[in-house]
């Protein structure tokens, strides 16, 4: 078993009866199987988690991992978390031989706002209740409960010919390059000489 499985549970056993927790964990344990499984259905049966965060990659300068922050609170009835998809904030930065993001002081109060007031923001957070938590087998993920709105627009017979001529067209340059690319592997792969 991972051991950050076990630092979760051990914080979640260690908590008074007043206590509160905020863990970084890897964000694919919000939508983990088996003990990951166990550990959220726990924290929901039991109305334990306030909300979860699911930060930008690099958020960490030393670690590619992408991390989420899961909030839990043993004494407030939190019948319906918060969900807040930060993955698209924060600019890239390097830092030694490391790409870091950083987030401004601005989506730092975004995030921070939307968790304290519980807000509900299209493509950014949503508050779910218990019972679609359950349907979703207990996933802690913000993405499975918001939903992408398609927009919709008219077009004339004259447009729509227009936009189809220009996918044929650029479906045939893409044909025509991949040919070019491939006969230009096969020459490459003809130079090629066993040598000892």
């Amino acid at each position: 078993m991972e051991i950050f499985l076990l630092f979760i549970q051990h914080i979640v056993s260690s908590l008074s009866k007043n206590g509160k927790a905020a863990i970084v964990v890897p964000s694919g344990f919000l939508k983990s199987k088996s003990i990951g499984q166990k550990i959220r259905k726990y924290l929901i049966d039991n109305k334990m988690l306030t909300g979860v965060i699911s930060m930008p990659k690099n958020i960490f300068a030393n670690t590619g991992t992408r991390v989420s922050i899961m909030f839990i609170d043993k004494v407030s009835v939190n019948e319906n978390p918060i969900f807040i998809n930060a993955t698209k904030l924060g600019t890239p930065i390097k830092e030694g031989d490391n790409e870091k993001t950083v987030l401004s002081t601005e989506e730092e109060s975004l995030i921070i706002n939307t968790f304290k007031e519980k807000l509900t923001t299209e493509n950014f957070s949503i508050k779910v209740k218990e019972s679609e938590i359950v349907k979703k087998k207990y996933s802690f993920s913000a993405g499975d409960y918001m939903f992408v709105k398609i927009k919709y627009s008219e077009l004339s017979q004259n447009e729509f010919d227009t936009k189809i001529k220009l996918s044929k067209e650029r479906l045939k340059k893409i044909n025509e390059d991949s040919k070019k690319l491939d006969n230009e592997i096969y020459k490459h792969l003809d130079k090629i000489k066993y040598d000892i």
